[in-house]
C-alpha cells in the first residue's frame, strides 16, 4: 500500500486534532475522509482538507474512500465501530479506552481474530514518552530484579463542578460508563501492565461515588493489586484533591525507581535485598544504595508517534507499539478496581465480564440521573466527539 487513507470517526476535539496532523504524514498516510453527526464540524473538515465527509460511520466505512479508520467517538461506540470496520477489511486505530467494559474490548479482540490481516491498534501514546520507555527498559532488562511493589499515587486530576457541567454525557453511567477510572486514568492503567509485564490476580479497594462532586459516578478510588509472584500494587486516584500528586514507585530486589515531576530516580542497592535479608548476621543491617538520576531523551507528540507506527505496521509489517489487544488489560484493571471498590469485595482476574456488565447496570439503576451539576456561563466546552451511532 503506497499511501494509507485514514478516515477519522468523530470530529470532537480529539478527532479534529488527529485530522489536522494526518496530511503531515504524507506520502505514508493522509486524511481520506471523516464522519460526524454535527453538520458544522463535518463541513469544516471537508472543506479544509477537500475530503468526503459523512454523517455516520457506516457510510464512511462503506465509502471505499479509506483504508483505515481512527476512532475518536464516545467510549461506548468504540466496539461496534471497530467490529464493523475490521469485518469490512479496514485497519483500526482506536482512541482510549478501547471500550467501557472488558466484554466490549474482548469483542474488539474477537473481531481482530476474525480478520488477522488488518492492523488493530490503541492510542496509548504515553507508551512513547521517553520517561516510560526508559523505565520499561530498566525493568525488562532486569535492573530492578524481581519486582516486589508498585505504588502509583495519581491525584493530580483535579476537576471543578463546572467541568462536569460542561457536557450532559459527562460523569454518567449511560454517557461515559464511569468516572475517574474510565475518563482520566486509562493511560495510567495501561502503563501498569505494560511497564511490569504482569497482570494482577486479585484486586481489592475502596471507591466513592460523588465524594467531592454532585455526580453519579466514582471520583475517588484506592485499590490494592495482588500478583502471582507476591508483588503488591497500590493505585490511588481522585478528581477532588489539590494540588495533587503524581508519583510512581516500583520496587524490586535491586532497589526502587521513582518517577515524579518529570524525573526518574533509581535508588539502586549494591547487593540483592533478598540475599541481605536472608544471609546477613546483622539484625539491623543497612542496605547500601546509590541514588542515580536516570537520563532520558525528549520526544515529539506521542499521538503522532503512535499513528506513524500504526502506518508502518500497515505498510511494512513493523510491530505495533500499542496493539489493540492490550486495550482489554487497561479495562480489566479499571473495571476490577471499580467493582471491588464499590462492592467492598475482592475481585479475581481475569475479570468475569458478564458479572461486571450486570454490576454497572445496577449502578445505573441505583445512581443514574443523580448528576446535579448545572452548567454555568464560562464552563468549558465538550471535549469529546458529538458523533452518535446511527
Amino acid at each position: 500500500m503506497d499511501t494509507v487513507r485514514f478516515g477519522v470517526v468523530g470530529l470532537g476535539n480529539m478527532g479534529r486534532f488527529h485530522a489536522d496532523y494526518m496530511n503531515s504524514l504524507q506520502p505514508a498516510a493522509k486524511l481520506g475522509g471523516a464522519c460526524d453527526v454535527d453538520d458544522k464540524r463535518r463541513k469544516e473538515i471537508g472543506e479544509k482538507y477537500q475530503v468526503p465527509v459523512f454523517a455516520t460511520y457506516q457510510e464512511l466505512i462503506n465509502s471505499g474512500a479509506v483504508d483505515a479508520i481512527l476512532i475518536a467517538t464516545p467510549h461506548y461506540q468504540h466496539p461496534e465501530i471497530a467490529e464493523m470496520a475490521m469485518d469490512k477489511g479496514l485497519h483500526v486505530l482506536s482512541e482510549k479506552p478501547a471500550a467501557v467494559t472488558v466484554n466490549g474490548a474482548r469483542r474488539m479482540n474477537d473481531a481482530h481474530k476474525r480478520n488477522p490481516k488488518v492492523q488493530f491498534g490503541m492510542m496509548f501514546q504515553m507508551r512513547t514518552a521517553p520517561i516510560h520507555q526508559k523505565l520499561r527498559s530498566l525493568i525488562v532488562e532486569g535492573e530492578l530484579g524481581e519486582l516486589t511493589r508498585l505504588t502509583w499515587i495519581v491525584t493530580d486530576w483535579f476537576r471543578t463542578w463546572s467541568y462536569y457541567a460542561s457536557g450532559g454525557w459527562r460523569a454518567t453511567w449511560k454517557g461515559e460508563g464511569g468516572g475517574v477510572l474510565i475518563n482520566q486514568c486509562p493511560h495510567n492503567l495501561d502503563l501498569i501492565p505494560w511497564l511490569t509485564g504482569m497482570m494482577p490476580t486479585r484486586v481489592t479497594g475502596v471507591a466513592h461515588i460523588g465524594k467531592t462532586h454532585p455526580i453519579e459516578v466514582e471520583d475517588d478510588v484506592t485499590a490494592i493489586m495482588e500478583y502471582a509472584n507476591g508483588m503488591t500494587g497500590h493505585f490511588i486516584t481522585t478528581t477532588g484533591e489539590a494540588p495533587g500528586t503524581n508519583r510512581l514507585e516500583i520496587a524490586g530486589d535491586r532497589g526502587k525507581i521513582v518517577a515524579e515531576n518529570g524525573k526518574l530516580k533509581f535508588f539502586r542497592t549494591r547487593k540483592s535485598v533478598k540475599e541481605i535479608r536472608e544471609t546477613s548476621p546483622d539484625m539491623f543491617a543497612k542496605v547500601e544504595a546509590w541514588e542515580i538520576d536516570i537520563p532520558f531523551a525528549t520526544a515529539p507528540d506521542g499521538h503522532k508517534v503512535i499513528t506513524e507506527n500504526f502506518v508502518a505496521a500497515i505498510r511494512e509489517g513493523k510491530p505495533l507499539l500499542a496493539p489493540g489487544e492490550d486495550g482489554v488489560k487497561q479495562l480489566e484493571l479499571g473495571n476490577a478496581m471499580l467493582m471491588a471498590g464499590l462492592s467492598r469485595k475482592a475481585v479475581d482476574l481475569p475479570l468475569d465480564g458478564d458479572a461486571y456488565d450486570a454490576f454497572i447496570l445496577e449502578l445505573d439503576k441505583k445512581y443514574g440521573g443523580q448528576k446535579k451539576v448545572v452548567a454555568k456561563p464560562g464552563a468549558t466546552g465538550d471535549m469529546s466527539s458529538s458523533f452518535k451511532s446511527n
